[in-house]
């Protein structure tokens, strides 16, 4: 590194592939990083990289498209085999797919859903309350977030297990790497294949009917032409992911957020207008997601030389709990009003299906703690923060 760019990017000790710790660790971690290299640090891990700390270098990098492109999601695969439709294209190509899926995430046609969501949040919370105790994770958050969104897909309900399975599939690690690839793999296999017959049997019986996204999917076209079955798949398969395995996760860290802190839970209970807030605070505290990107051209960005080629992380947790930008950043506080966060990204890839993961955690909190209103840890959970920063599990109880 040239003196320049260490006096802006010192060399810390960041890892993107982290082993599990305790809850909390990694957030810690980088607001310790932020203290010390502001805007960004330099971190060797992989090829090198940088992993931006400022919250307002992070929002200006995510809205810089055209100098830092998205078709490098994991800052140690800068130049990956298999591209993840739509989040790793740019331009023309990225807005022709996002304009595809806009219909379903639209204000209107996600509030429709809200008498449904609810519905479906208090059975999910009134089948484990007679526990006593649950994993919130995979008894609750899973489970709910798979029902509320498959039918959107297209899936049938009979199959929502089957997808929690897979979806537990994709995302498993273990303590063996070789399993581990294999399950990721099996699973990734078989998902492929239900969507992929899912969008023949469409064509073959179209259905006017109809109005999910695999039987729009079926009739697609980019330009006139219609794309082929591997980026349909593929695009499935990537909407799928963000929506499932994401809004779990976030609801999760809520979750863990509100059984340690009983003063914030306690006004959730007497007062249910404050979820949604409590929704933007557990965002903005907790963000879960690692944007990458990989510059376009040489260039200075926030005082740092770049090189065509470079890959950065822009880390959403130290933006969010950036103290430049929010008032007592690292905590949670349910009366603060109008601070905007960079949890759903921002510029031309900000969550599509933002509208809806809001409201599918509000309803989920609201109806949790109208049936559950008194709960604890029962456990004290293990992280795995990679490039989504997750719960191995919540356990809480409650008497």
């Amino acid at each position: 590194m040239e003196a320049t760019e260490q006096a802006t990017c010192p060399v810390r000790d960041y890892t993107t592939l982290r082993p599990p710790a305790p809850a909390m660790t990694a957030f810690e971690e980088m607001d310790e990083h932020r203290a010390h290299a502001r805007p960004a640090l330099h971190t060797e891990d992989a090829q090198g990289y940088r992993v931006f700390t400022d919250h307002d270098a992070v929002a200006d990098g995510l809205r810089q498209a055209d100098l830092w492109s998205s078709s490098a999601v994991f800052p140690f695969e800068p130049e990956p085999d298999r591209v993840m439709v739509p989040i790793q294209l740019d331009g023309d190509r990225h807005t022709a797919w996002r304009r595809l899926l806009a219909a379903w995430f639209t204000p209107g046609r996600v509030r429709a859903m809200r008498d449904d969501q609810r519905r479906l949040a208090a059975s999910t919370v009134d089948g484990v309350r007679p526990r006593g105790e649950c994993d919130f994770l995979a008894d609750v958050a899973k489970v709910f977030t798979s029902a509320a969104f498959l039918p959107i897909m297209g899936v049938a309900p009979e199959d929502v297990g089957r997808f929690l399975e897979w979806t537990d599939g994709l995302h498993f690690r273990g303590d063996d790497p070789e399993q581990a690839r294999k399950t990721q793999q099996t699973a990734a296999a078989e998902m492929t294949g239900y969507l992929g017959e899912l969008l023949e049997r469409c064509r073959r019986h179209p259905d006017p009917a109809r109005t999910d996204i695999v039987a729009a999917a079926a009739c697609w076209r980019i330009d006139g032409v219609p794309p082929s079955d591997e980026d349909l798949v593929n695009c499935l398969m990537t909407v799928l992911g963000a929506a499932l395995e994401t809004t779990a996760s976030q609801l999760t860290w809520t979750a863990f957020h509100l059984a340690t802190h009983p003063d914030d839970r306690l006004r959730l209970v007497r007062d249910p207008s404050l979820v949604p807030g409590m929704v933007e605070e557990g965002m903005r505290v907790y963000p879960i997601a690692t944007p990458t990107r990989k510059a376009t051209r040489d260039a200075e960005f926030q005082g740092c030389p770049v090189r065509a080629g470079d890959v950065a992380v822009f880390s959403l947790a130290a933006a969010g709990r950036d103290e430049r930008a929010y008032r007592h950043a690292t905590e949670v506080d349910l009366d603060r009003r109008g601070a905007r966060h960079l949890s759903f990204g921002a510029g031309r890839h900000t969550c599509l299906g933002a509208h809806l993961a809001r409201q599918e955690m509000a309803l989920l909190l609201q109806e949790w703690h109208r049936l559950i209103p008194d709960y604890e840890l029962a456990k004290a959970p293990q992280e795995r923060a990679t490039m989504i920063w997750s719960l191995d599990e919540l356990r809480l109880r409650w008497g």
